[in-house]
């Protein structure tokens, strides 16, 4: 295979393939941990056993884990001497610390891509983070603030790899494209509907150290390959052929004069309409994703008296639905913008509406007919399939609006929903402790369903795919300047060279 326009591959195909195997290792990094923890603790036998389920800070149970590994891992070979003495505050301090730096570098992640670019930002978070992973065994045999320590700095990284994807996709991809590239970020679904059996395995034949080899091996030779076979921008690919490096740089416009803004218009962003409709719109869905996901085998234990989380295969549906659908609806966006059949602001309200104002119907005829089985996990189970049309619509609307501000944009929109795991897992507990009724998760489901339709709503009323003006701001101490998209940040004047035949 070559990296180049004239191989079996162009450059922005290597791309896409490089950033679906990213996202899947990067949420792999992610939940390595809150899957090894299930045998790495003595005491978490006996607690889950108990009924109780360990919370990372963020309404990621490690119950879930637990019910995707049990099978494969009844039969372990790991022995006492491989297991800690850690009770359950100790290991929620450890689950959670992870989101203590991931929520930290959100925005500024974003921020530095622009600067220096998405391909740095991005390719160092996972090397670095692969290289945590592989020294976890070695913290947790040290002790378990070691492993806090570290789950917090991998947090750091990874929360950095997120939005540093926007600036990369600005300088690549064609606007026309853009909806299928950003489809790629929901390869971080497959990641977690392959990681839990993999791991599983893992376990039950080698030991829990075998997980954080496997995904940080895995994940170290995908970061080498990366800086192998990514590069910035087009202009600086050494294998690019001039006709692909062509077609990129004039749909995106990079052959006309363009200067990069030299500070971020904050007072516009913040004051923006549309800014505040992808951020609003953000956090509900992540809210309502966070709510199904976490909170689903709680309903179904108690209310129905079924474990969804006893099927493997119906505890990966979903995830692996969510990518189809993100795929399908992207491509069809992609399809109809690019033939004029509707507006880029039409197609992302369209997409939007149908991804989350949708779920939020569905939330209420969950009021109803939640109580029968059937209905309850086919609604959970199209609601999360629906979802994944997100990124047809505001996802990757920051690139229409402002690319060149893209990932700071996405960076404070994710920054704010990262929050919603834990505000979630609050909601739910302080409406059903003690008290496990149909009638109080019937309230959940109200509430799910007025914030999914009010933050579309909000996208319905706000959201737009035109260019803002703020996205190229005039130089300090310059009144008129005429308004671009241009390079986003990190590609300078020097790449605008007219390109011959032969570059």
């Amino acid at each position: 295979m070559t990296t180049g326009g004239k191989g079996w591959l162009s450059c922005r195909q290597v791309l896409n393939i490089m950033v679906i195997f990213g996202f899947m290792l990067n949420y792999a990094l992610r939940v390595n941990f809150t899957i090894a923890i299930v045998v790495m603790a003595k005491t978490l036998k006996n607690l889950t056993n108990g009924g109780a389920a360990l919370d990372d800070g963020f309404g990621n149970e490690t119950s879930t884990a637990l019910a995707s590994v049990a099978s494969t891992t009844e039969q372990s070979v790991i022995s006492e001497e491989d297991k800690f003495e850690w009770d359950a505050y100790q290991q929620n301090l450890m689950l959670g610390s992870f989101f203590w730096g991931y929520v930290l570098t959100e925005l500024p992640g974003g921020r530095l891509a622009e600067i220096i670019g998405g391909r740095r930002v991005f390719g160092y978070s996972m090397l670095f983070a692969s290289v945590l992973t592989l020294l976890t065994p070695i913290a947790a045999y040290t002790n378990y603030i070691a492993v806090v320590i570290l789950r917090a700095v991998l947090g750091f990284f990874l929360g950095a790899s997120w939005p540093a994807i926007h600036p990369l996709t600005a300088v690549w991809i064609p606007p026309m494209d853009r909806s299928k590239f950003i489809a790629n970020m929901m390869a971080s679904s497959l990641g977690a509907a392959i990681t839990m059996p993999i791991c599983g395995y893992l376990i039950a034949t080698i030991g829990w150290q075998s997980v954080f080899y496997f995904t940080g091996g895995l994940a170290l030779v995908w970061s080498v390959m990366w800086f192998l076979v990514v590069f910035e921008t087009p202009a600086e690919h050494p294998r690019i052929s001039a006709e692909e490096r062509n077609e990129i740089e004039t749909a995106i416009g990079a052959s006309v004069k363009a200067k990069k803004p030299t500070y971020v218009p904050w007072k516009s962003i913040l004051t923006s309409p549309p800014v505040w409709a992808i951020i609003l719109t953000h956090g509900a869905s992540v809210f309502g994703f966070f709510t199904v996901v976490n909170q689903l085998p709680t309903y179904m234990k108690y209310i129905l008296n079924f474990n969804i989380k006893e099927n493997g295969l119906l505890s990966s549906l979903p995830y692996f639905g969510k990518y189809a659908m993100a795929v399908i609806s992207s491509h069809l966006a992609d399809h109809l913008r690019k033939n004029g059949t509707l507006s880029t602001t039409a197609t992302r309200k369209i997409f939007t509406a149908f991804a989350v104002m949708t779920p939020g119907f569905l939330m209420i005829v969950q009021v109803y007919m939640g109580e029968n089985r059937s209905w309850a996990v086919g609604i959970f189970t199209l609601a999360l399939f629906l979802n994944g049309a997100v990124t047809a619509g505001y996802l990757g609307n920051g690139l229409d609006i402002a690319p060149n501000f893209s990932g700071t944009i996405f960076g404070m929109a994710n920054t704010l929903s990262s929050f919603g795991g834990f505000v979630s897992a609050y909601m739910v507990g302080v409406l059903t402790n003690d008290n496990q009724t149909y009638g109080q998760w019937q309230i959940v489901f109200w509430i799910l369903a007025i914030i999914y339709i009010v933050g579309s709503t909000a996208y319905l009323i706000m959201g737009t795919g035109e260019l803002q003006p703020w996205n190229n701001p005039p130089e300090r101490g310059v009144n008129n300047r005429e308004t671009e998209e241009g390079v986003p940040l990190n590609q300078q004047g020097q790449n605008n060279k007219p390109i011959s035949a032969s570059s």
